[in-house]
Parts: C-alpha cells; structure tokens; sequence
C-alpha cells in the first residue's frame, strides 16, 4: 500500500512494509542501516539529542551511479538535526534544518507479525519549492527502503527521486 499527500506547506507518505515493527525501527534509528536507504551519521537517540545526517547518496543504488550534477557539491556533507520526540520502536520526530523547514515525523504500527505502517510526515514546508523538492526525496527514500527490506536490487536511487519529484511537481500543480 502506498498513499501520498502533498501539499505546499506539508507532505504525508504512508507505506506499508514487508517486516515487523522491530526491524523497521532499526532502519530509522540505526545509523548504518539508515544509511542504506536515507542517511547515517552519529545518533543520540533521546528527546533533544542529534540525528546525525551524511549525504552519501552515491551509495543508495546498487550499480554504479553517479549523482547529478545539481546534488554532487553535497557529496560527503555532514550535519545533524534534533530529535524532538522519541518513543521506540514506534516515533521518531526530529527537525530540518534547525526547524526553518519543518519537522519531520516517522511513525510505525505494527501490522501483524510481519508487517510495518510507515507514515512519514513532514511538516512547516516553505511553500511549492520545498514541497517538491522534499517530496522528490522523502519518496525516493522511501522506495529504497522498501526494496530494502524485501531485499531487492536498487538499480538507480536517482531514476527513483526523478520518478517522485516528478509525481511531486505534479501533485503541486507545477507541471
């Protein structure tokens, strides 16, 4: 199941995952393995701590593919947001860029033994810009976590961000 909404000021994927709660939350809270579908770095995983954030996105897809020239100078970049709440295995809320450009919020409810509802929620957006932008992103990196924990090929992480970015752009009226 996937349901989108985007709109200029926020942005809400709901996906239904193909492993139990425990693991999903390993991806999110998890550096190394968050960085197998989003992005790593150190992580003080409490209310007010730092989420680490690596954008080594030449990484994301399985063959070799380099980024596009707009994303390339942010190779290697380093940052961290914070966590504004936290409850494990189910919530993990943290800031964009200090809050200028929302918050985000990932929730998880177990679906039977097997299954996880993922709802990402980014919300304060900027306007269109952000939307788009964002939601190019957010749905990419949803769509290798979702291969991920099925355990398929990633051929191209950037196919995957122009396929949401495109249907972002749309679903904002910018096409």
């Amino acid at each position: 199941m996937t349901a989108d909404t985007i709109t200029p000021q926020m942005l809400r994927f709901e996906r239904e995952l193909a492993a139990p709660i425990e693991t999903v939350w390993q991806y999110v809270i998890d550096p190394e393995l968050r960085a197998r579908w989003f992005m790593g770095g150190p992580t003080e995983p409490c209310e007010g701590g730092k989420l680490g954030m690596t954008f080594a996105h030449d990484a994301l897809s399985d063959d070799d593919v380099p980024n596009p020239e707009r994303y390339a100078a942010n190779q290697g970049k380093a940052w961290s947001e914070t966590i504004t709440r936290i409850e494990p295995p189910r919530l993990l809320a943290f800031t964009w860029s200090d809050g200028k450009a929302g918050e985000v919020t990932i929730e998880l409810a177990r679906i039977g033994d097997a299954r996880t509802r993922l709802t990402l929620t980014h919300a304060g957006l900027r306007g269109p810009e952000d939307a788009r932008s964002f939601g190019g992103g957010w749905g990419a990196h949803l769509a290798v976590l979702e291969r991920r924990l099925e355990g398929k090929h990633i051929a191209s992480f950037w196919a995957l961000h122009a396929q949401a970015e495109a249907a972002a752009a749309k679903a904002l009226g910018l096409v």
